[in-house]
Order: C-alpha cells, then sequence, then structure tokens
C-alpha cells in the first residue's frame, strides 16, 4: 500500500492549504483515516481523524479551522486547513488503517510572514 500526501507549502498566517492523501488501495474498507503532524523537537500528534461509522476527531486547537474528509471514490483522504497559524508549522503526515497502519510520506507546511 503506497499513500501520497500533497498539498503542503508555505503560507501567510490566516491563510489557507488543502493537504491530500492519496492511497494505492481501495478506502471504502479502512477502519479509519487521520492525519498527524510534527514540529521540531516535538512529538508527532493527531491532529484530526475520521471513522468508518463517521466518527470525527479534531485537536482542540484546530477546531473550527480545519476538517477532515474522505472520498471513497477517489480513494482520497484531505485536510482543509483555514485561518492557519505560525503554531500549525509543522510535518502532516496522513494514516490509514486497515489490519494495521500505514503512513504517507509527509508534506511540509509553513505558516509564517
Amino acid at each position: 500500500v503506497q499513500l501520497q500526501a500533497s498539498g503542503g507549502g508555505s503560507v501567510q498566517p490566516g491563510g489557507s492549504l488543502r493537504l491530500s492523501c492519496s492511497s494505492s488501495r481501495a478506502i471504502f474498507s479502512s477502519i479509519i483515516v487521520a492525519w498527524y503532524r510534527q514540529s521540531p523537537g516535538k512529538e508527532r500528534e493527531l491532529v484530526a481523524s475520521l471513522a468508518r461509522d463517521g466518527t470525527r476527531y479534531l485537536l482542540d486547537s484546530v477546531k473550527e479551522r480545519f476538517t477532515i474528509s474522505r472520498d471513497n471514490a477517489k480513494n482520497t483522504v484531505s485536510l482543509q486547513m483555514n485561518s492557519l497559524k505560525p503554531e500549525d508549522t509543522a510535518v502532516y503526515y496522513c494514516k490509514i488503517r486497515w489490519t494495521r497502519d500505514y503512513w504517507g510520506q509527509g508534506t511540509l507546511v509553513t505558516v509564517s510572514s
């Protein structure tokens, strides 16, 4: 299984980015899809997740700003990020769980003026 993350880049505070994670395996059967991030010197943290039953999780600091979604037809998981802040700067990783977890390679998001 290959997960390809894309969409990262550099934006100013208040800007928006949309991350995408394309899967080589059909995601309709996945248990959960998620986005994590890791900043320099910090542990990787769960940012958002979406379970097969529709249960969603969002990190408190991104609520009202980030949205996770999945497109089973395109085998893609997305993270829409609005009102970005400098503290959102990190490498973002997608993860999809079937019988085990698979990770994308990470995409860098830099929020700076």
